[in-house]
């Protein structure tokens, strides 16, 4: 989390001077400012039998950034949703973005927070009563009472409650879930850019720009695991391809184009769909490497969760080849995989056991430890920097982020 220190250097110069000599106008010295950010890491140390190990202490740890050895300057074991050996940096300076309440229950000691990241626009509406009965376990097997959390969502839904411990209104928020998402169907009778269908793309954009914002407020809040409950069906940028040019076959009346039977899949006359369908596999890495880099700069875990379990085949109204319609699933899936995996959270898909995934989720944000080091690296090109953590016992195992990017500087080409 960032830290700011401001040093100010600046005064007049008097010089000695003569009854005839005119007065000298001091000095102005150039006011020079620097900053520095304390970095914060999450460590899980267990045991070969996988319990989780309370008694490591601050010079058991070893904590390395590009192979360099780091001071640790702050220290917090947070054990059983309690915290414990607080060696904490001076707070930074209040800032702009997420408000954390002024004051906590008195029987409040987890520290935890929770971001329950609702995305609607990704959520099937067939599907909204399982969505909710999911939403319904997690408030009661992960939120528990004295955990803060937030809730927003992408679409109509229309979440947006900041940092709470007032379990209430979560209960309400479950009662306006209702998924929003584009049936196969609807993909295929919609219009076709030059990227492939907009409507798809715009819906990601929105998914994406919604939890990178939010990413970005995280950063202001240090010492605390911060766990991203990530509720959606996942990305495709580029879904159902051949029954889409098969469809605009039969739409613009032109045989053969798009079932295989002029050689090609996308063929010339349609130059449109080539072109986008081209890229989308990159911009869809693209922009879950971005937000994966933000979660990382926040340290913020990401746990996707898609509420469909075990995914069957599609509806039975729906013109989509089996083919297509499994491919559209492991791509989606493993958009959800990609969020989890670079932020060193689960992805919880292709499973109707949630309840044991919540468990697991609730022990991981319940028992950790949190470093922190302010980087001595001292380049600034160096925007990618990769994250080694050792403890000098034997017989445990470790668990945290391997790397984290710095921000680009304001007014940057790309995000």
């Amino acid at each position: 989390m960032s830290g700011a220190l401001a040093v100010v250097l600046a005064g007049a110069i008097l010089q000695a001077q003569s009854p005839q000599q005119p007065p000298v106008v001091p000095d102005q010295r150039e006011v020079i400012r620097r900053t520095f950010d304390i970095v914060t890491q999450d460590v899980i140390v267990r045991d070969n039998q996988g319990v989780f190990v309370a008694d490591v202490s601050k010079e058991e740890f070893e904590i390395y950034e590009d192979g360099v050895k780091q001071d640790i300057i702050s220290f917090l074991l947070t054990h059983g949703g309690r915290i414990y050996n607080q060696m904490l940096p001076p707070p930074p300076p209040s800032q702009e973005g997420i408000i954390l309440p002024p004051t906590r229950p008195t029987s409040d000691a987890a520290g935890r927070i929770f971001i329950i990241f609702v995305d609607d626009l990704h959520l099937d509406f067939r599907n909204t009563g399982r969505i909710r009965d999911l939403f319904k376990r997690i408030s009661k097997e992960l939120i528990h009472d004295g955990d803060m959390f937030a809730i927003l969502s992408t679409g109509p839904s229309s979440l947006a409650i900041d940092l709470t411990y007032d379990h209430k209104r979560l209960e309400e928020a479950i009662k306006k879930i209702s998924g929003a998402g584009l049936r196969p169907q609807e993909i295929l009778e919609g219009g076709e850019g030059q990227e492939g269908p907009p409507e798809v793309r715009y819906r990601a954009h929105v998914a994406f720009s919604t939890a990178y914002d939010m990413m970005r407020n995280l950063e202001q809040v240090t010492n605390r695991r911060k766990a991203f409950i990530y509720v959606s069906n996942g990305y495709d940028l580029d879904p159902f391809r051949d029954s889409r040019n098969k469809h605009r076959a039969e739409m613009y009346g032109r045989p053969g184009m798009g079932d295989g039977s002029d050689g090609s899949d996308i063929p010339e006359t349609d130059p449109f769909m080539k072109q986008g369908n081209l890229f989308a596999s990159a911009d869809l890495a693209a922009q879950l490497s971005e937000l994966t880099r933000a979660a990382n700069r926040a340290n913020t875990t990401i746990y996707t969760i898609d509420p469909r379990g075990l995914v069957g085949g599609p509806d039975l109204d729906e013109k989509v080849d089996m083919v297509e319609w499994q491919n559209h699933v492991r791509t989606s899936q493993d958009s959800l995989r990609v969020l989890a995996d670079l932020t060193g959270g689960i992805a919880v898909i292709n499973q109707n056991d949630f309840s044991r995934a919540l468990r697991r989720i609730d022990n991981e944000t319940s028992d950790y430890y949190v470093l922190g080091y302010v980087s001595s690296n001292p380049d600034p090109l160096k925007k990618r920097r990769r994250i080694e953590v050792k403890v000098n016992r034997p017989g445990v195992h470790l668990m945290h982020r391997t790397e984290y990017t710095l921000r680009r500087p304001p007014g940057s080409a790309s995000r």
